[in-house]
């Protein structure tokens, strides 16, 4: 009888657990701050400055919903998480949102307990290798020692790859990224692979002599990254994609922090509904009617925040690509606001 009492109590307290974590909203109103999943550190996507404040493509994600619901962007804590880490601290409640280069597959958006909330980064996985090594093409790598990452994709995407294109290799596989990147560095293993945005940070950033290095050309997988929540929890959900195509949409629609005060008096009805001025938005998610107005004014449109995280005006220097406008060849296409 006090099995039954303890298995009765157990499940009682993990369905409080359940129902608390499927309110996420009103969790966050009312702790005041999002607790954001970011990575342990990765330049242009997630890492902290000279004083300690977090900066990057993926934290202006955590920004934005902070100030879609807070209306401060600046309310949102980052959690550093590993590879290994990032789902389990999702499904436990340990964070409100998963905002670290995270690809978006069938798996993940279906057996993990969490769901995608977008792709604020189409990317791929590819090669770096040192240019003394003297290749051209990820298909001269026979025989090449790799170094990558536990717990991500990237293990099957190259298993996968080599066994179609006859290429042999020796898996140098590491669980914590800093590890792999001293690896490549001090020169254990002959290739670093990972997403193309990860080996350009890689390389500017972890890299001594960034010249000495080479990404190749070859891209091996889509890597549509993005912010992931919790399944059941449409709520939340709603806020943290919504949060993304007001990013998107405002850039397509021109608006920007230095001019979305003066687009306030705007006669373009799509304009005047994602800024509130038209109400129903906000009404619509629970949150104030000027949600993307503060998204806007406080992190900037999604091309500010590509530009001075990873783009031309960053060390990067990586270019829009797929990540561009729809209207200017890339895949960046928000749903309307209506």
């Amino acid at each position: 009888m006090r099995y039954a009492n303890y298995v009765t109590g157990a499940l009682v307290l993990f369905s409080a657990m359940q129902l608390a974590q499927a309110d996420t909203l009103s969790v966050v109103k009312n702790r005041g701050y999002v607790e954001c999943g970011v990575t342990t550190g990765f330049a242009g996507f997630s890492a902290p400055d000279d004083k300690g404040n977090w900066k990057g493509l993926d934290v202006d994600m955590c920004r934005a919903v902070a100030a879609a619901v807070l209306g401060d962007a600046s309310k949102f804590k980052a959690v550093p998480l590993n590879s290994q880490q990032r789902f389990t601290a999702l499904q436990s409640g340990e964070i409100d949102l998963l905002a670290r280069n995270t690809t978006v597959t069938q798996q993940r958006d279906t057996a993990l307990g969490a769901i995608s909330a977008g792709v604020n980064y189409y990317d791929g996985q590819g090669f770096l290798v040192p240019k003394s090594l003297k290749v051209k093409s990820a298909k001269e790598l026979d025989g090449a020692t790799v170094c990558m990452q536990t717990g991500t994709s990237n293990e099957n995407t190259m298993a996968d790859w080599a066994r179609a294109n006859n290429i042999h290799y020796k898996p140098v596989v590491i669980e914590q990224f800093n590890e792999v990147v001293n690896a490549f560095a001090s020169g254990r293993c002959d290739v670093f692979t990972t997403d193309a945005s990860g080996l350009a940070s890689i390389r500017i950033s972890k890299m001594q002599n960034p010249d000495n290095y080479v990404v190749l050309p070859e891209i091996i997988s889509k890597e549509p990254l993005g912010p992931f929540v919790r399944q059941g929890d449409d709520p939340w959900l709603n806020i943290v994609k919504w949060s993304l195509y007001a990013m998107i949409g405002a850039e397509e629609l021109g608006i920007t922090s230095k001019n979305v005060d003066e687009e306030l008096k705007s006669a373009n009805p799509n304009v005047q509904r994602l800024l509130g001025v038209t109400p129903g938005a906000g009404k619509n998610m629970g949150v104030d009617e000027k949600w993307a107005y503060n998204i806007i004014k406080q992190v900037g449109n999604y091309g500010e925040s590509f530009e001075r995280n990873v783009g031309m005006g960053s060390p990067l220097k990586i270019a829009r690509g797929l990540n561009a406008q729809w209207t200017k060849g890339g895949l960046m296409y928000a749903l309307p606001v209506r």
